[in-house]
């Protein structure tokens, strides 16, 4: 008897929001060929494991995960960022049917393939037009570009990735098109450099319905915020183009809200980063960005620990922040990176050192955070509900982005749905998150 059953494939996915948009593609392309996907690998033919390779804890995290999808299931594929170096997995887990690099989809199909074959039914297997999504279904990540052309001393992202290619505006728009047409109410724009979207296509315009529109970071976001959905930026560099879209923010048409990797603050560190070193002159361009838009909530992401970072250059990054006003920050402890330059530029500072700074930078930070979230209290929020419970809804305001910023948490007279945006008015604060009742719907 001819088995009919379609194979079965477990996935896993791990890293980054860049990440994450590659296994979409994967698995948009394995359900078109009529794939089952799963979460088991227990039962499934094979299993997929898309991993991370940007730090060690994550080529650790990402070998794991492999070990596992191998005791679980024994045929496993690996791809993604650890798939750079696949001596590293081949000699952790001879055992894996393939390795692939990031975005080698069609390495990864072929794969596939070979390991079991697809059985297609076109009149049963039907695939969403906007592609199958792993994040809830009021939400979703619009990847712009692929690569990076900066050069960061910490960074191998362009040795994993390659140089910027950014996708013609029209393609990224008629993509943004098919998520609003499926539900989505926020928009996620992310790539490796956001705000150098385009230079690689040296800004070409692309046709998009009786218009023509530039590959450019204002255009786009232009574009975008025409759409009538949440849109927030990820990943800007403070190029001074940036500007120009913080009045798109205070109109409404994007969230007042940016994500920008400014990752220290000492000029002598920000140097041997090869990072722009100009502090006084991002202070200058954040006080004008809020003068602009009040209501701007700035993102970012700081590196204690990094070669050569002295005593002085931590206490700088402290009082830089004082004056900044960061609203939401993360912090990572600094981790040599096989093939990063950094490694070579002076002598590591001592893991306890690193330790004892990253406590501090958080618990500096911390006091900001909550300074910030008093001026919301008594305001009204526009919040996007992510989880319900019996009393009390979580959400987010535009302030805050999925899983890496604060909540909002939401009493209401009436059961909230997921992906609903309330008008919430904020009664008190905590150290990160909101919490307030439900005044409009």
């Amino acid at each position: 008897m001819v088995e009919t059953r379609a194979p079965k494939v477990s996935f896993v996915s791990l890293g980054c929001p860049k990440a994450l948009v590659d296994s979409e593609r994967i698995i948009t392309r394995l359900r078109a060929e009529g794939y089952e996907l799963t979460r088991v690998h227990e039962g499934a033919d094979l299993a997929i494991v898309n991993t991370c390779g940007f730090l060690d804890s994550a080529k650790t995290e990402s070998l794991t995960a492999i070990g596992d999808a191998l005791a679980k299931n024994g045929k496993v594929i690996v791809t993604g960022c650890l798939g750079a170096e696949p001596e590293t997995i081949t000699d952790a887990h001879p055992g894996v049917l393939a390795v692939t690099g990031p975005q080698q989809y069609e390495s990864v199909l072929d794969a596939v393939h070979r390991a079991a074959p697809p059985r297609h039914y076109p009149f049963l297997d039907l695939v969403p037009p906007e592609g199958i999504k792993l994040t809830p279904r009021h939400y979703a990540y619009l990847k712009i570009s692929e690569g990076c052309d900066n050069r960061c001393t910490f960074c191998i992202i362009p040795k994993l990735r390659g140089d910027l290619v950014s996708r013609p505006a029209a393609d990224v728009l008629r993509e943004a098109e098919r998520l609003v047409a499926a539900g989505v109410k926020e928009i996620l724009v992310i790539s490796q450099d956001t705000s150098a979207y385009g230079r690689d296509l040296k800004y070409a315009a692309s046709s998009f319905k009786d218009r023509d529109v530039r590959a450019k970071f204002f255009d786009l976001a232009r574009e975008l915020g025409e759409l009538g959905v949440w849109i927030r930026l990820h990943y800007v560099y403070p190029y001074p183009h940036v500007a120009d879209v913080i009045p798109l923010m205070a109109q409404g048409k994007v969230l007042p809200y940016l994500d920008v990797p400014f990752q220290h603050a000492s000029p002598d560190v920000l140097k041997r980063m090869k990072r722009p070193a100009g502090q006084e002159k991002t202070l200058e361009t954040i006080r004008h960005w809020r003068e602009t838009c009040p209501d701007l909530t700035i993102r970012s992401t700081f590196i204690v620990g990094f070669p050569g970072e002295t005593d002085d250059d931590f206490q700088f990054l402290l009082d830089w922040l004082d004056r900044a006003q960061i609203d939401r920050v993360g912090c990572f402890r600094y981790e040599p990176v096989k093939g990063a330059a950094a490694n070579d530029l002076a002598a590591l500072v001592p893991t306890d050192v690193v330790e004892a700074r990253w406590h501090r930078l958080m618990k500096h930070q911390q006091v900001i955070s909550e300074r910030r979230l008093k001026r919301k209290v008594g305001t009204r929020q526009q919040v996007i509900i992510d989880q319900v419970g019996p009393t009390v809804a979580k959400g987010r305001s535009k302030g805050d982005a999925p899983e890496i910023d604060g909540a909002v948490y939401v009493a209401s007279r009436r059961p909230l749905r997921v992906g609903e945006i309330a008008t919430v008015r904020i009664d008190r604060r905590d150290a990160y998150d909101l919490h307030g009742t439900a005044v409009g719907f």
